[in-house]
């Protein structure tokens, strides 16, 4: 892992860019931070429209955090932002845009598409920035997961041991085979839906959180569309992880 850049927000939170390989990232620490006394790590994830379009939504969570006491980080995901063109990906996304625009129903191939190869790249990724961010004095977990890609929370919340709670939006499409991984997830999950999402097949997110294995899961439904969360719904994620990361 490489800083690239450092600067201080208002509360004493400091924010670093950093590069590991060729993915880019930010971290954000609370002013409380120290080797002396290390804090808990959200992981944020977010859609693939790349992280300088989701930045302000990004630092304000991560600011929400900080004075919280808890550490956030995130990553740019595979084909997105900065990083290289991923062609497969391009093309599934081309394909999505052509369905939608035809009106046509999405198909379980092109959600497979969709998602599935991101999932494969993107999660090993999460784990070596995680097994980086561990390293550094002033991050000690616990750890967890927040927003984003919701079949990577899923995966990520199924493999990963040192993720020990995770809030999830159900607000992406999710392949069938995820129903089966969901099934083995069994830490504390925060799951939220838009009553109204226009993107995002309702009963489908109603069969995921029925499916999740984990003996303690709420579900946060609110009215509105995909960027209508309600602040309130933010409130009640943190107070999710400070129960489970504090």
């Amino acid at each position: 892992m490489h800083f690239t850049s450092e600067q201080r927000l208002d509360g004493g939170v400091v924010e670093r860019e950093f590069t590991l390989g060729e993915i880019p990232g930010i971290l954000w620490t609370p002013a409380s931070a120290s080797a002396s006394a290390p804090v808990p790590l959200i992981l944020l994830g977010h859609p693939t429209l790349g992280l300088r379009k989701m930045y302000p939504r990004l630092v304000g969570r991560a600011r929400h955090a900080a004075a919280d006491g808890i550490a956030t980080a995130t990553i740019e995901l595979p084909g997105c932002g900065e990083r290289p063109r991923w062609e497969a990906a391009e093309q599934a996304r081309a394909d999505l845009r052509r369905a939608k625009q035809a009106d046509e129903p999405i198909s379980d191939e092109l959600i497979d598409a969709l998602i599935l190869p991101l999932v494969d790249r993107a999660v090993p990724e999460w784990q070596a920035a995680l097994d980086a961010l561990l390293e550094l004095p002033e991050i000690g977990g616990p750890v967890g997961y927040s927003g984003g890609v919701i079949s990577i929370g899923i995966r990520l919340a199924l493999v990963e041991p040192r993720i020990t709670a995770a809030g999830l939006f159900a607000g992406s499409f999710v392949p069938r085979a995820m129903f089966e991984e969901a099934r083995r997830v069994t830490i504390p999950l925060h799951v939220l839906l838009q009553w109204d999402d226009e993107g995002n097949d309702r009963q489908a997110a109603l069969d995921l959180f029925d499916a999740f294995g984990s003996k303690e899961k709420s579900l946060h439904a609110n009215m509105g569309g995909h960027t209508g969360v309600p602040q309130f719904a933010g409130e009640d994620a943190a107070g999710f992880f400070t129960r489970h990361l504090k």
